[in-house]
């Protein structure tokens, strides 16, 4: 199994493709892992060298203890692709990816080509965020399962035993309580809002028309009004996008990522 050690904590990675190829980062939601993607990456691979990997404290990589913060996130992608040779990316990422994306084009836009930014928010709910890492350091990530279930798909995906609903929960179910409290905490401290203005890579947003967690109002319209030339995809889904609408979630970002190349 591919491991890449970012400041002594074991990266899991993935990395598929043409060698030849521009490199596409995947990076997945809160409380998912690398597995996530597996819809979107063999389409993506036609074009790209794939790297997706578990973010720590999920999947395959470490759960350090204590909280985590975007800096830390943000390096460990940085340290990674350096150890790849990736001098430059393309970045794809949804919920907790895509605050992942908003820092590095803040903090490395040397390093970026493109940027996506799904089921996004230049700042999350950290109430919410708050409530959820106290829950599962005192009662463990079946406490939170079902809400989260239903956040993150819609009541017509669960009801009809959607395979990839199911996958997702037993992903969820397996997470580390401390790295999904570490990465809460990450997210909980996230904020954006004044910054989105000096993002100047190219950004596609996609929302999820039926997204409770990060509705268009308020959360993605002031991406797409903040970040300068952003281009907008609505899809009528819940939270995980690319799960619930594949086939037009890839077709999105694919066209919008040939687009980039083409400039």
């Amino acid at each position: 199994m591919p491991f890449f050690a970012s400041n002594s904590i074991p990266i899991f990675y993935r990395l598929e493709g043409r060698t030849d190829a521009p490199a596409l980062v995947l990076s997945h939601s809160l409380g998912c892992d690398h597995g996530m993607w597996a819809p979107q990456a063999a389409a993506l691979m036609e074009q790209f060298q794939v790297l997706r990997y578990d973010t720590r404290g999920h999947g395959a990589s470490q759960a350090p203890p204590g909280e985590y913060t975007l800096d830390d996130l943000g390096h460990d992608v940085l340290a990674l692709a350096g150890a790849l040779n990736f001098s430059r990316f393309a970045f794809c990422g949804l919920s907790m990816g895509s605050a992942v994306g908003q820092w590095l084009a803040l903090h490395a836009p040397e390093r970026l080509t493109a940027l996506v930014l799904a089921n996004s928010s230049p700042r999350f709910d950290p109430a919410n965020l708050e409530k959820r890492r106290q829950t599962v350091l005192a009662q463990g990530i079946p406490a939170i399962a079902d809400a989260v279930m239903q956040r993150f798909f819609t009541p017509e995906t669960l009801a009809r035993g959607d395979a990839y609903a199911a996958s997702v929960r037993s992903v969820l179910l397996g997470t580390s309580a401390l790295g999904y409290a570490g990465c809460c905490a990450a997210l909980r401290d996230a904020d954006f809002t004044q910054s989105l203005e000096k993002i100047r890579t190219r950004t596609l947003i996609i929302a999820g028309d039926r997204d409770q967690s990060t509705p268009w109002a308020g959360h993605g319209e002031l991406l797409a009004r903040g970040i300068r030339g952003a281009q907008a995809v609505h899809l009528p889904t819940a939270h995980l996008s690319n799960l619930e609408q594949p086939g037009a979630f890839t077709a999105a970002v694919a066209e919008f990522l040939r687009a980039e190349m083409r400039r």
